[in-house]
C-alpha cells in the first residue's frame, strides 16, 4: 500500500483532485505506454507484467474499473500506483504527471485549512525532465546559429533534411564553457539539478560548465516520450573526446534500460509484432524514413537483459504470441561479435530471432544513402534466422576439407544448436549441421546431445515470484465468499445496499473476513460509485496485507457470470453466501443439542430447539432465493 503517500497528500493535494485524476486516468492508456495489451475476455485486457519476468501473461487490467493486477507476482493498484512503481516516482509526481495528462488543475491547501497554495516543488524526476525539455530546445535553436553548420552539414551528409531534424529533436552544443548552464540557471534550475541531471559539471576551478560542447546532440527519451538524456557526436577533428558521448548514468537515465526511438517505434513494434535493432542514432533516423519503423538502437552499451525486458512487453512475447526480433549489424568482425552476443540473448526471447547483415556490409543510414528508401527494407525482408548465422560464422573459421577441421567446427557449433530453446527444432538443425560440415548425422547428435546435457536448460523467462498468499477457492463457501467481495468491488452501485446487510460474521475465511471489514471501513458498498477510487479506498483499509493483495486480485477478476450482472445475480451470489454460513450454524447446533440432557437441562434444551427451527426454516427460505446460482 501507498498509504504514507496518501495520508502525505491529504494536506496537500485535495483530496476530491486526487479521486478525479484516479476517475481521469485511463488505466489502458497509461499502461500500454510500457506494456501491450491484449483482450483477455469479460472486458479485461492482459500483458506481460513489467514488474517481473514470466513466460505467460498473468499481468491484467481492467478498464471499467481502472485498476490493474498482477496474478504472478501479487502487485496491483491504479494509474497512480503503476507509475510509482514503474518509473520509481513518488505519490506526488504520479498524481501531478497524471494530471497534466488529464488536463486537470491541481489544487493545493495547508493542512486542515481549504485555502488553496502555490503548487509545491516538484519532485526530482519532474525537476530533471523539465531541465532536460529546456535543454532540447536550446540545442534545437543552436543548430540554426552559423558555429551549427558543421552540425548541420552532418546530417545533411547522412541524408537527412531539416524536418528529419526537427523530427527527432536534433540540436547543436556551442562552442562555449556554459552557454546552456547559465541558460538553464537563469530558468530556476539549481548547480545540483544540473549536475545530478548530466547536462552540466564542475570544472577544474570548481564553476559549473556545460557537459557538451561543439557536438550534434540527439534527445534520448524514454518509452513515454519524456527527454531524460543526450546522445552527443564529434564534428570537429581537434576535438579529442570519443566518438559518440552519452549522458551519463542519472537518476532518470539508466542505459542497459533505454533504447533510442522507442517513443516513436513503441506502437508499431506492439502492432507488427516486430522489432529491429540496429546500431545507433542514425540508423534509427534512417530506418524510420525508409519504411522500417520499429527500429531502436541501444545508447552506449551493448544489448542486454533489460532492453530484452522492455522489447518483450511491448512485443508481448509470449508462448501464445510470438514476435520477431530482428539484429541488424555491419558485418565487419566487431558486429559479427556483437550478433554472437545477440545470439546469447536469444535464449531470453521466446519470439523468433533475426539477423540482417548488408551484402555490402553497410549500415542502415549508409544503405540508404547508396541505394534507397527501399534497399533498407529489402534488408530487413531478407533477414535470416540468428542461429544459422552463427553456426555459419563458427564453421567459417575451420578448415572442413580436413579431418581435424570437420571435427573441431563440430565441436564448436554443437553447443548453438544445444542451446535452442525451440527443441523440435534440434533434430533439424542437427542434419543441417551434418550437411553443412560433410559428416554423418550420428556423430553430429551425439555432440549435440553431450552438449545440452553439459548446458542446463535456460527458460526464455525466469521463474516469477510466488504470488502473496490468498485464500485458496477448494470449496462452495469460499467461492461464493469471493464472488460476493468481487460484486462489492466491482459492482457497488448494484450490490451494495444487498450486501452491506449482510454481516462479516457470515463469511468463513479470515482474509475474506478482513476483506469485508475494510469495505465496512471503507464506508460500505452502498455509498461507492465504483472505479480506482472505491477500490483503492477499500484497499487503503486493508490491516492485513493478505487482504490488501487480495483486494487488487478480486479487482480484475471477471465474475462467474456470463454477461452482465443485474439484480437477480446479486440476490442469488448473497442468499448463497448466508446459505453456507447459516447450514454451518445448522450443524453446530445439532451437535450441540445432541449433548444436551433434555430432563436436567429442559430450558436449554427446547430454546436450541426453537432456535433450530428458525434456522432451518431460514435455510429453506434462502435455498429458494439461491435457486439457480453459481
Amino acid at each position: 500500500m501507498y498509504g504514507e503517500g496518501v495520508a502525505e497528500m491529504a494536506g496537500r493535494i485535495r483530496d476530491e483532485d486526487i479521486a478525479l485524476v484516479r476517475e481521469r486516468s485511463s488505466i489502458a492508456d497509461v499502461i500500454s505506454e510500457t506494456v501491450t495489451l491484449k483482450s483477455a475476455g469479460a472486458g479485461n485486457l492482459k500483458g506481460l507484467c513489467p514488474f517481473h519476468d514470466e513466460k505467460s501473461p498473468s499481468f491484467n487490467v481492467s478498464p471499467a474499473r481502472n485498476v490493474w493486477y498482477c496474478f504472478g507476482c501479487g502487485a496491483g493498484g491504479d494509474a497512480i500506483k503503476f507509475l510509482m512503481d514503474a518509473e520509481h516516482l513518488s505519490f506526488v509526481e504520479s498524481v501531478e504527471r497524471l494530471a497534466d495528462r488529464a488536463g486537470i488543475q491541481l489544487r493545493y491547501v495547508e493542512g486542515d485549512s481549504a485555502a488553496p497554495r502555490p503548487r509545491p516543488q516538484q519532485g526530482q524526476r519532474q525537476r530533471l525532465v523539465a531541465a532536460h525539455a529546456a535543454a532540447v530546445e536550446f540545442y534545437r535553436a543552436q543548430l540554426t546559429t552559423a558555429g551549427a553548420r558543421p552540425a548541420r552539414e552532418f546530417l545533411a551528409r547522412r541524408g537527412f533534411d531539416r524536418a528529419a531534424a526537427e523530427r527527432y529533436g536534433c540540436g547543436f552544443a556551442p562552442d562555449a564553457w556554459d552557454l546552456l548552464t547559465k541558460h538553464l540557471r537563469q530558468q530556476g534550475f539549481s548547480h545540483d539539478e544540473l549536475v545530478t541531471g548530466g547536462l552540466s559539471r564542475p570544472s577544474r576551478s570548481g564553476t559549473l560548465i556545460d557537459r557538451f560542447r561543439r557536438r550534434l546532440m540527439w534527445p534520448i527519451r524514454d518509452i513515454g516520450g519524456d527527454v531524460i538524456g543526450f546522445g552527443a557526436r564529434k564534428l570537429f577533428d581537434d576535438d579529442d573526446g570519443p566518438k559518440y558521448l552519452n549522458t551519463p548514468e542519472t537518476p532518470i537515465y539508466k542505459k542497459s534500460h533505454v533504447l533510442y526511438g522507442i517513443d516513436q517505434a513503441k506502437r508499431e513494434i506492439a502492432k507488427q509484432g516486430k522489432v529491429v535493432v540496429v546500431e545507433g542514432y542514425t540508423d534509427v533516423m534512417a530506418c524510420h524514413l525508409a519504411g522500417v519503423p520499429t527500429a531502436v538502437a541501444t545508447c552506449g552499451t551493448a544489448f542486454g537483459a533489460d532492453h530484452i525486458g522492455v522489447l518483450r512487453r511491448l512485443l508481448l512475447d509470449t508462448d501464445d504470441v510470438a514476435g520477431e526480433i530482428i539484429f541488424t549489424f555491419d558485418g565487419d568482425a566487431a558486429g559479427q561479435k556483437a550478433a554472437l552476443r545477440a545470439f546469447e540473448d536469444d535464449q531470453r526471447f521466446v519470439g523468433r530471432t533475426f539477423i540482417a547483415v548488408s551484402p555490402d556490409n553497410m549500415d542502415p543510414c549508409d544503405l540508404r544513402l547508396a541505394k534507397g528508401d527501399l534497399a533498407v527494407r529489402d534488408l530487413v525482408a531478407r533477414r535470416e534466422p540468428l542461429v544459422d548465422f552463427a553456426l555459419r560464422h563458427v564453421i567459417n573459421r575451420y578448415d572442413l576439407d580436413t579431418v581435424d577441421g570437420r571435427v573441431e567446427a563440430m565441436r564448436r557449433a554443437a553447443p548453438l544448436v544445444a542451446k535452442l530453446k525451440d527443441r523440435e527444432k534440434r533434430p533439424e538443425y542437427v542434419r543441417k549441421l551434418a550437411g553443412d560440415l560433410g559428416m554423418e548425422i550420428e556423430p553430429v547428435q551425439r555432440a549435440v546431445l553431450a552438449a545440452a546435457s553439459a548446458t542446463p536448460e535456460r527458460d526464455a523467462a525466469p521463474t516469477p515470484r510466488p504470488a502473496p498468499a490468498e485464500p485458496v477457492v477448494d470449496n462452495p463457501q469460499s467461492m461464493v465468499e469471493r464472488e460476493a467481495l468481487k460484486l462489492a468491488l466491482q459492482e457497488p452501485v448494484l450490490a451494495g445496499p444487498m450486501f452491506d446487510a449482510i454481516e462479516a460474521s457470515e463469511y468463513r475465511h479470515p482474509v475474506h473476513v478482513a476483506v469485508r471489514a475494510a469495505v465496512a471501513s471503507a464506508g460500505g458498498a452502498a455509498t461507492a460509485t465504483g472505479g480506482a477510487v472505491w477500490i483503492e479506498s477499500v484497499r487503503d483499509a486493508c490491516e492485513d496485507l493478505a487482504a490488501r493483495a487480495l483486494v487488487g486480485e478480486l479487482a480484475v477478476e471477471p465474475l462467474r457470470i456470463d454477461g452482465e450482472p443485474d439484480p437477480r445475480y446479486v440476490s442469488v451470489t448473497m442468499a448463497r453466501l448466508q446459505w453456507g454460513s447459516v447450514t454451518g450454524r445448522i450443524r453446530d447446533l445439532k451437535s450441540r443439542i445432541q449433548r444436551i440432557n433434555p430432563v436436567n437441562n429442559k430450558d436449554d434444551y427446547f430454546a436450541a430447539f426453537g432456535e433450530l427451527l428458525s434456522l432451518e426454516q431460514h435455510a429453506r427460505a434462502l435455498r429458494e432465493q439461491a435457486a439457480g446460482g453459481l
